[in-house]
């Protein structure tokens, strides 16, 4: 099942005091960044952080999950209503990644003619 539109927005909402919180649709699912950082996805309406030592400390009961099937990296955050635990946890984790690489000009095609 993939996740609704209003779920992301609400997810996006609740995590807002975070820094600058963005979404982009994502092989059917959702990729979320803070401040152009990647740290997270909403997948079958649920959200997830990417597996931190802040996550494991603020989410000590959490198991590793793995939810597009591959390696388990993320954990899944169940509890959205406290925002202020969700503003620590999304900043945490995402001091804790490492910074986004540039992005650099695509080659030009070799003109075989």
């Amino acid at each position: 099942m993939a996740s609704s539109l209003e779920y992301v927005e609400y997810v996006a909402g609740q995590i807002g005091q975070a820094g600058n919180i963005s979404y982009k649709k994502l092989f059917g699912e959702y990729g979320l960044w803070c401040d152009g950082k990647f740290f997270g996805t909403v997948e079958d309406n649920q959200f997830y952080v990417k597996m931190t030592q802040a996550g494991h400390e603020m989410l000590p009961d959490a198991e590793p999950a793995a939810p597009h099937g591959g390696t388990p990296g993320m954990y899944l955050v169940e509890d959205l209503e406290d925002t202020r635990f969700l503003k620590e946890l999304v900043s945490r984790t995402c001091e804790e990644l490492p910074e986004p690489r540039k992005k650099t000009a695509g080659k030009k095609a070799k003109n075989h003619g």
